[in-house]
């Protein structure tokens, strides 16, 4: 396993060492679980993982950046894959009833977007959506970039020992 990733790993079972193993925020679980049902494939705890790594469940977190949300939208990504997941009739990235949703739905479209590039599924998608498919496809593969390897490495520790309910 790379250095990141045994770093995450260790980062991660500190954590639950003192707290024991991470849960999803209850007024998020029905979002999550419903958010991961739309997309063939992608776990509620993957899901889970990325919005904990991306802003430790803080709807209102924003990035020097300018990514924001629960999701950590950038805004022309927001404009291009944001959704209306409450039905209240507006895209709210600040919404986690919005941005959850659109987080999935990202995750799906990058899924397809990174389909023939070897290797497993899920870290290129993971990868895809820290550094953008276009860099997936071209290093064939999870881009050699630090902060991208962390990321992957991160949220698949996470996603480990989340837990969707108590």
């Amino acid at each position: 396993m790379p250095l990141a990733g045994l770093l995450a790993v260790g980062v991660v079972g500190v954590a639950w060492a003192r707290q024991g193993p991470p849960v999803v925020p209850q007024e998020y679980r029905a979002v999550v679980l419903s958010a991961a049902a739309t997309c063939p494939g992608l776990s509620p705890t993957l899901l889970a993982a990325q919005i904990e790594q991306e802003s430790g469940w803080d709807s209102r977190a924003s990035s020097r950046v300018g990514a924001q949300g629960i999701a950590q939208f950038m805004p022309a990504v927001w404009k291009a894959y944001g959704v209306d997941g409450d039905g209240d009739g507006v895209k709210d990235v600040w919404n986690p009833h919005d941005a959850i949703p659109a987080a999935a739905h990202l995750d799906c479209v990058l899924l397809r977007d990174v389909a023939a590039v070897p290797g497993d599924k899920f870290r290129n998608m993971l990868a895809a959506y820290n550094a953008g498919p276009e860099q997936v496809r071209r290093y064939r593969g999870v881009p050699p970039f630090p902060e991208t390897r962390a990321y992957v490495a991160q949220v698949l520790a996470q996603a480990a020992v989340l837990r969707i309910s108590p």
